[in-house]
């Protein structure tokens, strides 16, 4: 699994609310008070930047992950 800058993450702030973060990265490119907005946010950062995005649950685990680069084995629709 990687973590590296061709990822972005939502992931649950510690302090409330919901953060969307570069792979790797410390800071939080965006905060969102609700998960469906951070999401919203993440996803078209995602795919402006062509990178894969993963949404975390609160506990802090991948939930999903939406692909929006060059996935090398993209799902058989």
């Amino acid at each position: 699994m990687s973590k590296g800058p061709k990822t972005h993450h939502v992931v649950p702030n510690p302090n409330g609310g919901w953060d969307v973060k570069r792979g790797g990265g410390e800071r939080a490119s965006s905060h969102h008070e609700t998960k469906r907005e951070a999401i919203d946010s993440g996803r078209s950062v995602s795919r402006n930047q062509g990178t894969e995005l993963r949404i975390h649950n609160k506990d802090g685990r991948i939930a999903s992950s939406d692909s929006h680069g060059g996935d090398p084995y993209p799902p058989k629709g």
